[in-house]
């Protein structure tokens, strides 16, 4: 996208998402799952820092503890530096520092933000000139929530929630997350999920092979309407989650008792994101929150996808 192969560091940004709306179709033949979700990035950002080295590496830091993270080439960091590399020819390596604030296993695409932010960096440092289209092809092999990552904004994501189709948000939403001190698995929530479906395979309608995302939510977000909003949050893999988590339920009504309009898991958890009416009950709300101990942060979307920033 830019020719700066001089340049001694480049810096990137992606934010984190909230999945405001969250369908899983039927489990396919694969073991994988078609999906229909509303994505809204919001001010929960990674920070990328990209040096120029003969090898590929990458370290932590941040508000929040890292010390689990994998530093080698398992890391999507990594892998997404090495698929630049290989798609332009490029024989060099990369130093990676990375700040997180996205909570790691946390259901808000912390991996994700890492990784398209790692490609917008590459892209620049080396100087490979790659299209927006180029980067994007990458993203798509790396995660599905990889592409919103990059693009940002709010989106209505199908497939494996990688096929992404820009959706018109009005003004700004107001988000309270209360952030877990552990992790949860993607694919632990998705097989929980499966289980929960034939536990109550009686009680529940059978799931779409390709689910759609409620028009509701849609007019919601063109209203920039929070309250409306608020009536038509949905994810499917919440009732796994507290299942697994069943602590999360009290998360879920302390925030619901303390102002919010509405709480709901985030992707498959275990970040809870609280959508409120405005800043100052955003405001009250994290401090009602923290008085119970929680870690909890504000933040607001949408907000912009990945992008270089200009210390």
């Amino acid at each position: 996208m830019t020719n700066a192969a001089a340049s001694p560091m480049v810096h990137a940004r992606a934010p984190g998402k909230i999945n405001v709306f969250l369908k899983v179709g039927a489990v396919l033949d694969d073991g994988y799952h078609e999906v229909a979700t509303a994505y809204q990035a919001v001010s929960l950002y990674e920070d990328v820092r990209a040096y120029p080295a003969d090898d590929f590496s990458v370290e932590f830091n941040g508000s929040i503890d890292t010390s689990g993270l994998a530093v080698d080439g398992s890391n999507l960091a990594i892998k997404a530096a090495r698929a630049l590399a290989r798609k332009a020819g490029f024989r060099g390596g990369v130093r990676l520092a990375i700040e997180k604030n996205v909570p790691i296993a946390g259901g808000m695409g912390g991996g994700s933000a890492d990784a398209a932010a790692t490609l917008l960096a590459c892209d620049a440092l080396w100087g490979t000139e790659a299209t927006r289209e180029d980067l994007l092809g990458i993203a798509a092999t790396l995660g599905a929530d990889v592409p919103f990552a990059f693009t940002g904004g709010t989106a209505i994501g199908t497939g494996r929630g990688d096929r992404l189709s820009p959706a018109l948000a009005k003004g700004q939403f107001h988000w309270v997350l209360a952030l877990a001190e552990f992790g949860m698995s993607t694919p632990a929530v998705y097989s929980e999920l499966d289980r929960h479906r034939e536990r109550h395979a009686q009680d529940i309608f059978p799931a779409q092979l390709q689910p759609t995302v409620d028009a509701n939510v849609l007019q919601a977000l063109r209203a920039g309407d929070p309250a409306m909003l608020a009536e038509s949050l949905h994810n499917d893999l919440q009732a796994p989650a507290l299942h697994l988590a069943p602590g999360l339920a009290r998360v879920l009504e302390l925030g619901e008792a303390n102002g919010a309009l509405a709480g709901i898991l985030s992707g498959s958890g275990p970040t809870v994101a609280f959508l409120v009416q405005d800043a100052d009950t955003a405001l009250e709300l994290q401090v009602a929150l923290s008085a119970s101990r929680l870690h909890v942060v504000r933040a607001t979307g949408p907000v912009h996808g990945a992008r270089i920033i200009h210390d």
